[in-house]
């Protein structure tokens, strides 16, 4: 029997919210047990780089020739397709590295052709994004940047909820490709102003808020 795309679709979403859920009610149980993040965790590397990811507005530039400059959404499968070539391969790859990629495709049409990569809209991989899930006003993935901060990425969220138990927040962070579990205090943060409650984020930090128990 057939199930109607929409209702599998709300099925899915619903199994989602609950394991979502799940795993924020089990984290804020243990944050008491978690260690703080401290000033000498590994901070983001001089030579970080933007890699390019699905979502991103992308403008190709060609010196010398305007009727091939184009501004280009990544698709959802990582390519972009270009008024001379369809399907180049973007996600993963720097801005340098993909117009160096354009100018090899389209030697075949232009000779010596000169490409700049603009990123014009962030979305960027999940590896360099900022994810916040739980009692945020707005919980959503932003993409990382360089000297990013715990109070930047409050103000993008919109703060907490009038819900979310703040100071049993969680940090889960990726250092040497093992994952790390930190307790954060937010709500001393974001509604006492208690700035030594800020800290440093890295490429791919997870947030978790969750609801307070009354």
């Amino acid at each position: 029997m057939l199930v109607p795309i929409n209702k599998t679709l709300s099925s899915h979403r619903l199994l989602t919210q609950c394991l979502l859920g799940a795993l924020v009610i089990l984290l804020a149980g243990c944050a008491s047990k978690y260690p703080q993040v401290t000033s000498d965790q590994p901070q983001v590397a001089p030579d970080f780089d933007y890699i390019i990811g699905p979502g991103d507005e992308l403008n190709i530039f060609v010196w010398g020739n305007q009727e091939l400059t184009v501004t280009v959404p990544v698709r959802p499968d990582g390519k972009i397709t270009t008024r001379l070539v369809e399907d180049i391969e973007a996600s993963g790859k720097t801005p340098t590295q993909l117009a160096r990629d354009v100018e090899a495709a389209y030697s075949e049409y232009v000779k010596n052709a000169v490409v700049t990569v603009i990123v014009d809209e962030f979305v960027g991989v999940p590896t360099q994004q900022v994810r916040v899930v739980g009692e945020a006003a707005e919980p959503l993935s932003v993409p990382f940047r360089k000297h990013m901060t715990l109070l930047d990425l409050m103000i993008q969220v919109g703060g907490l909820t009038e819900f979310a138990d703040g100071n049993k927040s969680v940090l889960i962070r990726n250092i040497n490709g093992e994952q790390q579990i930190y307790n954060v205090r937010l709500e001393d943060l974001v509604e006492d102003g208690d700035i030594s409650a800020n800290l440093a984020l890295m490429p791919g930090d997870i947030m978790i808020i969750p609801e307070a128990w009354f």
